[in-house]
């Protein structure tokens, strides 16, 4: 089974708390024991250095009151006072005098003529730090320190041993375990808090993944705080909104084209059957063939949209642009529908007052906008009613606006209007030459070329269309 995020970052960090600690430990008991060896060490070293100086001053004042008997008590007082055992011993390294109780009862211990070899005796004076040894008869490792008396008579040896030092590392090792329990069981309470915290949404944005993979998007990622995490969390929560949006157009898409080619499908099949059976007379035969050719067209209209669409909004998609004058293509565009505003007795306002304009895009798609934004803007102006167009230009950029008149666009149809198969009539009928694509490809062409486009109305007054262009592209 796979170890959960939660275990093995709360692991690691406890790992590398406890290594830091014991490494902590590691480095107080190396410093403690140096420290401890060199005072030791001083320790030692005065106390045979101050008896040498006491035989060193007996000798030169010839005091007959100086005796080993002084000595010892000498050597008995320092060796209490430091906790040490000291030892003076002849020229060859055999013990004579011995600071312990017995030596002064019966001028002789277990340690008295007791030899120690020379080589330890020069290794422990040659050294000058602290010195661990047995002498040749301990049985456990000593501290030891060395003074030579003067013209060779001997030397003047003090050791101390070395377990009072390993008790007091135990003893300090204990308390710093014991001192260390209460902190390390709050900081893993801590390490295990801050862990559940920053796994947690981690967890969340894995079950909410796995929810999106089954179709469901209505998980979202509380965001609790502004860090990294937090701004992880934002993050997810806008692709899963977009994943959603996404998902609510695809799913709008399919039902829109479905309907759409659903309906004049129906509508040929049923004639084309009513012909073959008979139910359709002969006689009216053409009239329902003229409406079979108009939504095949309508259809063919549908499937060329839809394949603009397509290769617009394909990366690979390129602009054809070069410079050419947008007042001259707007007039093309007029021109080439004067019968239809004839017909409706539409006025047209604001053509005579423009400037030419050049501007650097690819022409057959800025023509294609213009065209489906005046087809608009005809189909819906009402009898006798007015379409205005103005154009203003910049350094950079060239705003154009069409507008007219009718029955507008109302205010919670207007987010809407750019979107596939959008129709502001929901009854689909009221013109079948109509694919509701127009204005998304308008919008997608313009998106483009960098520019904007957008829509303002008000009811049963004015629709007007915007869109802004660099000038060059």
């Amino acid at each position: 089974m796979r170890q959960k995020l939660f275990k093995k970052q709360f692991g690691a960090i406890a790992l590398i708390v406890f290594l830091s600690l014991s490494a902590i430990l590691i480095i107080l008991t190396f410093i403690y024991n140096s420290y401890i060896a060199r005072e030791k060490h001083k320790t030692l070293q005065k106390t045979c250095v101050s008896i040498n100086d006491f035989i060193k001053s007996g000798s030169e004042e010839k005091n007959d009151n100086y005796s080993e008997y002084s000595l010892y008590f000498i050597m008995n007082n320092l060796a209490t006072v430091c906790e040490c055992d000291v030892f003076v011993t002849d020229s060859s390294g055999v013990i004579k005098i011995c600071a312990c109780e017995e030596w002064v009862v019966e001028e002789s211990c277990e340690h008295t003529g007791t030899p120690i070899a020379i080589q330890e005796i020069n290794d422990v004076l040659a050294s000058e730090h602290n010195t661990i040894t047995t002498l040749g008869f301990y049985k456990t490792p000593h501290y030891a320190a060395v003074s030579k008396l003067e013209s060779d008579k001997g030397y003047v040896i003090a050791t101390d041993t070395t377990e009072d030092s390993k008790s007091l590392m135990q003893r300090i090792t204990h308390i710093y375990v014991i001192s260390a329990i209460v902190p390390l069981l709050l900081m893993f309470v801590a390490i295990s808090l801050m862990t559940y915290r920053l796994t947690k949404p981690l967890r969340l944005m894995s079950d909410a993944a796995k929810a999106m993979a089954r179709g469901d998007f209505s998980r979202r990622i509380p965001v609790t705080s502004d860090d990294e995490i937090g701004q992880l969390a934002v993050s997810f929560n806008q692709m899963t909104n977009s994943l959603a949006r996404l998902e609510e157009v695809r799913k709008s898409f399919i039902a829109n084209v479905s309907h759409e080619l659903k309906t004049p499908m129906t509508t040929i099949g049923g004639f084309i059957d009513g012909m073959l059976d008979g139910t359709i007379p002969y006689d009216k035969q053409e009239y329902y063939l003229q409406i079979v050719h108009d939504e095949v067209k309508r259809l063919s209209r549908m499937v060329e949209s839809m394949l603009s669409i397509s290769r617009l909004e394909s990366k690979e998609a390129e602009l054809k642009c070069v410079p050419f004058n947008f007042k001259e293509q707007l007039l093309n565009v007029v021109i080439s529908q004067e019968q239809r505003i004839e017909q409706k007795n539409i006025e047209i306002l604001g053509l005579d007052t423009l400037s030419d304009i050049t501007i650097n895009a690819d022409k057959d798609l800025i023509y294609r906008v213009i065209y489906n934004l005046v087809d608009n803007a005809i189909k819906f102006t009402d009898e006798g009613g007015k379409i205005k167009f103005n154009i203003k230009q910049d350094s950079a950029n060239i705003k154009f606006r069409i507008e007219n008149s009718g029955k507008g666009i109302p205010k919670g149809e207007l987010p809407y209007v750019f979107e596939r198969f959008y129709k502001v009539d929901k009854s689909r009928s009221a013109n079948k030459q109509s694919t509701g694509l127009g204005l998304y490809i308008a919008k997608t062409i313009i998106k483009k070329h960098g520019g904007v486009i957008s829509v303002s109305s008000i009811e049963n007054r004015f629709t007007a269309f915007e869109f802004t262009l660099p000038v060059n592209r």
